[in-house]
């Protein structure tokens, strides 16, 4: 066991308090910045999680440079319902994100005729869809869909922009494991198209300088 100082080897307490000091303070920092980083990635992964909307398959619910949250734990208190709008790996390439709505749900019998969405037989309102020349414009082979049953665990998903939406009418059911959490708010928005730069300093300064193309009327916005 090593020798214990007494007071006459001691070095002078104030030779050490301040490189103590200091150092105690870089631990204080380094841990609590561990710690923040820990609970964001906690957060990310299992509570919340941001998204930018960087195409207008789901016009006119959801703009264009709209950055939304995402309620990733939702669904394990609460079913999946009709009408909800979910973020979801892309069936044919799981690297990419997509966000659509639930139009048919396990059990379903759907059916779209003339564009117009048939569940179990009954025409499915949806104030929410939109056409590109108004409610029944040229007509393609995925606007007649003969009934057919929504399997187990699957969901059929549909864009709000329906003439201009990849969705479950070219790429088949969503397996609902594949979900990543439901939509709930528009915490910000700007029209980024108007954005003449792709970096990301220079568009920063961009927007500061020009704060007209953010869209302070959607800041808030819940999405349903």
């Amino acid at each position: 066991m090593g020798k214990r100082l007494d007071e006459a080897e001691e070095v002078p307490q104030e030779t050490v308090t301040p490189d103590s000091t200091r150092k105690s303070v870089v631990r204080e920092y380094a841990e609590a910045l561990i710690v923040a980083v820990l609970l964001a990635l906690v957060i990310r992964t299992f509570v919340v999680q941001a998204f930018k909307i960087p195409s207008g398959s789901m016009l006119s619910t959801l703009q264009i440079g709209d950055h939304i949250l995402v309620n990733k734990f939702i669904y394990h208190f609460t079913p999946i319902t009709r009408g909800d709008i979910i973020v979801f790996k892309f069936p044919q390439d799981e690297t990419r994100d997509f966000i659509k709505r639930v139009i048919g749900l396990p059990g379903d019998t759907l059916e779209i005729r003339g564009k117009q969405v048939l569940i179990n037989g009954v025409a499915l309102v949806e104030p929410y869809a939109v056409y590109s020349q108004g409610p029944y414009p040229r007509m393609s082979e995925r606007d007649h869909v003969a009934p057919f049953l929504i399997p187990p665990d699957r969901l059929f998903m549909m864009g709000d922009n329906r003439d201009h939406s990849m969705d479950s009418r070219f790429w088949g059911f969503l397996d609902m494991r594949k979900i990543k959490g439901k939509a709930f708010i528009v915490y910000f928005s700007l029209r980024s198209e108007d954005i003449p730069y792709a970096s990301a300093l220079p568009g920063l300064f961009y927007v500061v300088t020009h704060p007209s193309i953010i869209r302070w009327g959607r800041f808030g916005s819940l999405v349903h």
